[in-house]
Order: structure tokens, then C-alpha cells, then sequence
């Protein structure tokens, strides 16, 4: 390990995770007397470590984990971590070199009376300990006898018991070295069955780096990312995957503002990992220096989910999150220069995705780049927001001197670039995509003025009121000098058959209402009630008219923002049925994928092969299987191509021509108008009036209440 490199960055990661889980596992049972099966548990997380990663990650976790446990639990939890370490490790081994129970068989021999030899050494050492171990012991056994001979049948054995208890005192590192061997061989087999079944559903996971392959800079001229040159550059994520890119010739040079744009799935992302760092499959890319990811002065990577890039808990915090302490960073002026003036001292988990997205641009400009690439950054920003990022990021070139490659689907975007690189099925295709010529249609900064022609007239399935929101208010993190008021005073009524469309503008309460709409957050004040729905031939539940819709979570199905977070499962098929309910069978399975545009041989499909709009339509098959009263769909549009967008928007408007309720909280005015017949705007948490609502709403419509 002399000439070993240091630990990856996915190396870490694994350290802390599955450290932290040990740890867990092992302060529980130490502290909680009737928790000590829960040691049982302890060694899978670092036998996970040992089959994923190399040696030295598992020594280091090992390190890290026996000084936490023995500062959390004291020197009894130490021992019984370094004990989970070489149980863990010896697993992790085999498991990694693929051997059978043969040799675990042999393994046990071996290892377990060495380790419960190694039990009586410690407690020979550390009399403390000893008689603390002696004692536990003894009296739970005088505890278990005296509760026996209460039973007459039972006598004998509480008298055993207590000849044991005195044999334990006379004898106890004979008994220490039986229960150590015998406990060693339990947990060794209990470690082995359960991490088959977790490297099982792992084994599509990478359990490496998949972003760069650039070691830490010596020095400051070791970092020189531009000018960069691909040539001929292919990429495939495994020896036997389908490759994601093909023979790729591209250059780039110091101040350029490029966009990179494609269908989805076509490599747009897998490029900018190139770009990034990582190591191409086939061909060579050429620059000056390393990569430097991360780096000041090198590169820096804004990723399409800006809250896995999230590490600080305050906002000014995550800005310099891993710069040196020396680094001189106007923080006020970069959230400033990003759209968060005065939000430094907010918490990042309060932040909306649009905010989250502002954050992790203003931690890239921290670093000074000398290349900035941003992965999808305005998908969650609001329409105005779009336009302040695009201004921002098309003047860094000139302002700054900082090259800038926008990967996008939005024609707009791509049209204020230098030039645009079009990727096609991972190839580098000369002409533009079919909707570059229209640069203008996505990028609205405002709904449309005037008489709201692109609000369809409300249909013939819309009937009486389905869910009411009365005075509805929420803060997070009430009465903490952390809180903020989410919603104020919201009232509005959603009315069977609708399409709903809610607006408003990054940390306006969109989510935080659609998550209220959907029972999984109760107000703080105000009620949101589910009206009675015997009106409906095949109701999703039967209760009385009023009942909060929190007594009945799944009444109203919610899509997320990330459609992946939502996807559980391995396969599709599993995916549906766990959301569609347990009457949901392979039949079902088939209507639904069907019915969302997907063949349904997809069923046997592996969820993590989906692309992003194939994710979207699994989450919606599973929400229909599940017979809704009502869809609430939060940014349903976000990150996908044209085409994509244009088939999601076809299949709500299906699903609401056979009566399906719809509320769609989105940033995309411009594609919904054959879904939603109405709008309403949240500001700051409020609802407002919307100027631009429907004429033909029938007669006793609140218009949502305002």
C-alpha cells in the first residue's frame, strides 16, 4: 500500500456512510439492554466497504469508527468495533473475490476462536472492563433463575442457571472465549446472508468515481484545464456496457460559451464528465495540465440536482465549502451576482431546487474556474430567474475569462451561445436539433399579457369541489431562529376534472404546498380537506366529506420534483406494484405502462437504465395504478428534451380527458395549455389573484378562492 493512491472521493463517501451505520448499530446495543441484537448488524456496513473498495478504505473506516464508538460509548462499543472491522473485512473479502460457503465454512473455523481469543486478551488488560462484563453477565443470569424457579415445572433449570452465574465468576474466560467463538461464527453467517441480498441490489450502483479520474495538484501550474482537445473520444461506464459516446472530436478554448445540446440519453452529461476529467474509454483528450475539478483556477462542475453538490448547513457556509481557509471570496457579492442577496445565512435545506441550483453556480464562481460547466442549471429556476443565470453565465466569458459549456435542452439557451455542439445517440451531429430555429418559444419571462388564450376552456369532466385549502399557513422550523414561513393564508379549491396549474417564482412555497396538497406535510394553521368522492365510480378510498387529506395519504398522488428519488425498486414491474397497492398484478402493470406511452416488455426493465423521461412515466404508471383521487405533479417537465416534454404533456392531457384530476406546479407555461384550464400565482407564500385567468369558468367558480 506504500504507492497506494489516497482515498477517492466515492472512497470517502463509503467510509462515512457506512462507518456512521456501524457506529449506530453498536452504540445501540451498548447502550440499550434489550437492543444487543442489533450488534449482529454492525459488521455489514464495513463488510460493504471491503467487497466495494480497496483495503485502505476499510482501515481507514475502521480507525474512524473505533474512535468515534469510543467516544460515544466507551471502550466496551471500541472493542466490539474493531470486532465488526475483521468480521466485516473477512465477508467483504470473500464476497469480493466471489467465494463460496466452502470457504466462509473454513473462514469461521479459523477466525472465530482467534477472535474470541482476542475477547478474553482485552478483558485480561482492562480489569475495568472485566468485572463490569462479569457482572453484567452473572446478574442477568440470577435475573432469568429467580424469574424461572417462580414456575415449579421450571425449577431445575433457574438452579443451572445459577451454577452457571457462579461459574462465570470462578471460570469467566473459558465462558468469554466460548460466547466470543460461537458469537463470531453467528455474526460471521448473519454478516454473509444479509450482504448477499445488499451487493444483489447494489451491483448496478458504481462503486467508483464516476466523474474524474484526476489525482490532487501538486502545485498551482499543475491545474490547466484549457485549451482541451477530444479526439476521437468514446465512452462506455463497464467493459461489457454499450458505449455512451462515439468518436468525439471537439475543442474549446479560453473564453468561449458553448452549449451542448441533445435528446435525452444521447450523452450530453457523459461528455461533461469528459470535459470534467474523466478518463475517455477510446480516444485521447489533450490539455495543458489536469483537469483540476474542483480546484481554484481549474474546473468547475454544476451538476443537473444541485442538492447532492449541497455540504455546507448554512448558505455563505457551502459557498467556500472546501476552499483553503486563507481563500479571499466575497461571499455577500457572489449570492448576490447569482440572485441571493441577503440569503447567506439561511439554511441549505430550506432552500427551493431553483435556489439550490443559484447556490452551487455561485460555489463554482468561488473557485475562480478557468472552465465552467453547467449541467442543466436552469431546470428548476423560475421563468425570470432563467433569464438573470443565462445573462450571468453568457457574460463570464468576457467579464471573466471563464470558458463556459451549457449542456440544455432549451433553444433559447442554446441560441446565446458562441456555438452549439449537437449530440445525437452519443455522436457529434453537424446540424442543429429541430427545435434550435424556435429560440424564443421556452424561455417565457412572464405568462402572456392580455386575454389568456392559452388557458384551454374547462372541459365537460369538471365537476364539484375535490379538495378545499382553507387559510392554509406553514413554516419550517417553527419558532426557531431558523424558521421560515413557507405559506401564508392560502385558500383554494381544486374542482374535480380540472387541470391546475400553480406558478410563482423559486422559494414562492410551490412544494411546499403540493406537499400539503398530498397529506405527506399537516398546516401549521388552516385546514386542506378531501371531499367526499362517491362520485367516482371506482373511489381510491371511502370516507366522509371533510376529512383532512392526511388521514388518507395516496388519495392524492404526488410526483416529485426528482422523479429517481422517487423509484425504489429494482425493476419497473416491482416499481409499479409497490406503488400501485398489492391488488396491482403483472396485467395492471402492462394496462398502466401502456397507457403512459412505455411497451410493456419495459416491465422486466432495471430502473437504474431508465432514462429521465422514462423515469417520469414509470413514477406516473405507478400513481395511476394506484386509482388517485387527484395527481399533484411537481416540475413534471423539468430536464427533458423537447420531444420528451411534448410526450409528457400528451399523456396528462390524456389522463385528464378521462376525468383525472391534475394540479401541475411548473415553470414551463407554454407547454400546458391542452392540460390546465386554469392558473393561480403563489408570491412570497401567498396566493394571489392570477390576471390572466379563464373568461369561460363556469358560474360559482372562486377561481381558486381569491
Amino acid at each position: 500500500m506504500k504507492n497506494s493512491p489516497p482515498l477517492r472521493p466515492m472512497e470517502f463517501a463509503s467510509v462515512a456512510i457506512f462507518g456512521g451505520l456501524t457506529v449506530a448499530a453498536v452504540v445501540i446495543a451498548s447502550v440499550i439492554p434489550l437492543a444487543q441484537a442489533a450488534g449482529l448488524l454492525a459488521p455489514v456496513p464495513l463488510a460493504l466497504i471491503a467487497a466495494r473498495t480497496r483495503p485502505r478504505a476499510l482501515l481507514t473506516a475502521t480507525v474512524a469508527t473505533t474512535a468515534v464508538a469510543f467516544a460515544m460509548a466507551g471502550t466496551g462499543a471500541m472493542a466490539t468495533v474493531l470486532g465488526s472491522a475483521l468480521i466485516g473485512g473477512i465477508v467483504g473479502d470473500l464476497k469480493r473475490r466471489r467465494r463460496g460457503l466452502g470457504t466462509l465454512g473454513l473462514a469461521t473455523l479459523v477466525a472465530s476462536p482467534l477472535l474470541g481469543g482476542v475477547s478474553v486478551l482485552i478483558l485480561l488488560v482492562l480489569v475495568p472492563l472485566r468485572e463490569l462484563t462479569i457482572e453484567a453477565m452473572t446478574n442477568s443470569l440470577h435475573g432469568v433463575a429467580k424469574w424461572l424457579r417462580g414456575w415449579g415445572p421450571t425449577d431445575a433449570v433457574g438452579n443451572a442457571l445459577d451454577s452457571m452465574s457462579r461459574s462465570i465468576a470462578s471460570h469467566w474466560w473459558a465462558w468469554i472465549w466460548i460466547s466470543g467463538t460461537v458469537g463470531t461464527a453467528i455474526s460471521l453467517l448473519a454478516a454473509w446472508w444479509i450482504l448477499g441480498g445488499v451487493i444483489a441490489r447494489l451491483r448496478d450502483v458504481p462503486s467508483e468515481d464516476t466523474l474524474t479520474s484526476d489525482g490532487p495538484a501538486s502545485t498551482a501550474t499543475d491545474v490547466a484545464p484549457l485549451p482541451i482537445v477530444a479526439e476521437r473520444v468514446g465512452f462506455a461506464y463497464s467493459p461489457d456496457a454499450r458505449p455512451v459516446l462515439h468518436d468525439i472530436d471537439l475543442r474549446i478554448d479560453p473564453g468561449e460559451f458553448v452549449a451542448v445540446v441533445g435528446a435525452n440519453g444521447s450523452g450530453k452529461s457523459t461528455l461533461a464528465k469528459i470535459l470534467a476529467g474523466r478518463a475517455p474509454t477510446t480516444g485521447v483528450v489533450h490539455r495543458p495540465g489536469l483537469a483540476g475539478l474542483g480546484v481554484h483556477g481549474g474546473t468547475a462542475l454544476v451538476l443537473q440536482r444541485p442538492e447532492i453538490q449541497m455540504l455546507g448547513s448554512r448558505v455563505a457556509d457551502d459557498v467556500v465549502w472546501g476552499l483553503p481557509p486563507d481563500a479571499d471570496v466575497d461571499v455577500e457579492a457572489l449570492l448576490a451576482e447569482v440572485g441571493l442577496t441577503g440569503l447567506g445565512d439561511r439554511e441549505t435545506t430550506d432552500l427551493s431546487g431553483g435556489q439550490q441550483q443559484r447556490l452551487a453556480i455561485a460555489a463554482a464562481l468561488a473557485r475562480d474556474p478557468q472552465l465552467l460547466i453547467a449541467d442543466e442549471v436552469t431546470s428548476m429556476v423560475d421563468p425570470e430567474g432563467r433569464g438573470q443565470l443565462l445573462h450571468l453565465l453568457a457574460s463570464l466569458p468576457a467579464r471573466r475569462g471563464i470558458a463556459v459549456v451549457l449542456i440544455t435542452h432549451r433553444g433559447s439557451e442554446a441560441a446565446a451561445a458562441d456555438r452549439v455542439i449537437h449530440l445525437e445517440a452519443g455522436r457529434v451531429v453537424p446540424h442543429p436539433p429541430h427545435w434550435m430555429p424556435d429560440p424564443h418559444a421556452d424561455l417565457d419571462h412572464a405568462p402572456p399579457t392580455g386575454p389568456s388564450t392559452s388557458l384551454a376552456a374547462p372541459g365537460p369532466h369538471i365537476g364539484g369541489p375535490l379538495l378545499v385549502l382553507d387559510h392554509v399557513g406553514y413554516a419550517h422550523l417553527p419558532g426557531s431562529p431558523w424558521e421560515v414561513v413557507a405559506l401564508t393564508d392560502v385558500t383554494l379549491t381544486v374542482y374535480r376534472g380540472e387541470g391546475l396549474l400553480i406558478v410563482g417564482g423559486n422559494g414562492s412555497g410551490k412544494t411546499t404546498l403540493a406537499w400539503i396538497m398530498a397529506g405527506l406535510l399537516s398546516p401549521r394553521t388552516g385546514t386542506c380537506h378531501l371531499l367526499d368522492t362517491s362520485v367516482k365510480s371506482t373511489p381510491a378510498a371511502g370516507y366522509d366529506a371533510g376529512e383532512p387529506v392526511t388521514e388518507h395519504v395516496g388519495a392524492v398522488g404526488l410526483g416529485f420534483q426528482h422523479a429517481r428519488l422517487q423509484l425504489q425498486k429494482v425493476t419497473v414491474a416491482d416499481e409499479i406494484m409497490a406503488a400501485g397497492g398489492e391488488k396491482v398484478g403483472t396485467a395492471e402493470v402492462a394496462r398502466v405502462l401502456e397507457l403512459v406511452g412505455l411497451p410493456r416488455q419495459m416491465a422486466a426493465t432495471k430502473v437504474d437504465s431508465l432514462s429521465g423521461g422514462q423515469m417520469r412515466r414509470v413514477v406516473l404508471a405507478g400513481l395511476i395504478a394506484r386509482n388517485p383521487d387527484m395527481l399533484v405533479l411537481d416540475e413534471p417537465l423539468a430536464g427533458l428534451d423537447p420531444l420528451a416534454r411534448e410526450e409528457i404533456v400528451a399523456l396528462l392531457a390524456h389522463l385528464r380527458a378521462e376525468g383525472m384530476t391534475i394540479v401541475i406546479i411548473s415553470h414551463d407555461f407554454e407547454s400546458l395549455d391542452s392540460v390546465c384550464t386554469r392558473r393561480v400565482r403563489l408570491v412570497d407564500g401567498r396566493l394571489l389573484p392570477d390576471t390572466h385567468q379563464n373568461a369561460d369558468q363556469p358560474s360559482g367558480w372562486d377561481g381558486g378562492a381569491l
